[in-house]
């Protein structure tokens, strides 16, 4: 099976990306697993287990939609932190009370009512009904930009319209040159910095 094509070969390469950027091969410094298991609905110990390299049971897509239905109702709690109950679950899922208790039987909702639910609690794409592999290493992508690009301060030069403008040769190689001394001295204490990466950018072609 192609990388592209095995959810496990690319959670293994988020995770090193990850270990790069955080410079620790110590994934607990940065990751929480209860954090994870709260965003993804997959619990915290089959979590960890996926971020130290194993695998998660093998289940079908009905029990992961039942699975995750029940996380759901014991981990999203209304304003006066008591449960929803299941009639305000249907009707935010757009059903019947019967109906959502038989998805709690056979965990097959449309994908108009469990997108209704996604919606209504802010979760993820997928989040009733992809694997396990999958819905985390999805959940790990906002944790791996922050840590890039806080690992690197000219990452928010590398955007694709700077590329797109160099490669078509609108923005020379001083100019980039610039830009990237520029974002160098502001990433730099105050004491240091000055006018000069600014004066070069304007001035630059």
């Amino acid at each position: 099976m192609a990388e592209d094509d095995d959810p496990y070969a690319r959670l293994a390469g988020s995770l090193e990306r990850i270990r790069r950027a955080a410079g620790t091969s110590d994934l607990a410094r940065v990751l929480r697993a209860e954090d994870l298991s709260s965003e993804t609905g997959i619990p915290a110990e089959v979590v960890q287990r996926l971020l130290t390299g194993g695998r998660a049971e093998e289940t079908s897509v009905a029990d992961r939609v039942r699975q995750r239905l029940d996380f759901l109702r014991t981990t999203r709690l209304r304003d006066d932190g008591k449960p929803y109950s299941q009639d305000q679950l249907a009707d935010v899922a757009g059903v019947t009370r019967q109906t959502f208790g038989d998805w709690l039987k056979k965990g097959m909702p449309s994908l108009e009512s469990a997108d209704r639910l996604r919606r209504f609690f802010n979760l993820p794409p997928g989040f009733f009904f992809a694997d396990d592999a999958e819905a985390l290493n999805e959940a790990l992508q906002p944790h791996l930009r922050n840590l890039e690009s806080s690992s690197d301060p000219l990452a928010s030069l590398r955007t694709p319209e700077i590329l797109r403008l160099a490669a078509r040769g609108m923005l020379s190689a001083d100019g980039v040159q610039a830009m990237a001394r520029w974002a160098e001295s502001v990433t730099r204490p105050q004491t240091d910095q000055g006018s000069d990466g600014a004066d070069e950018m304007r001035h630059s072609s």
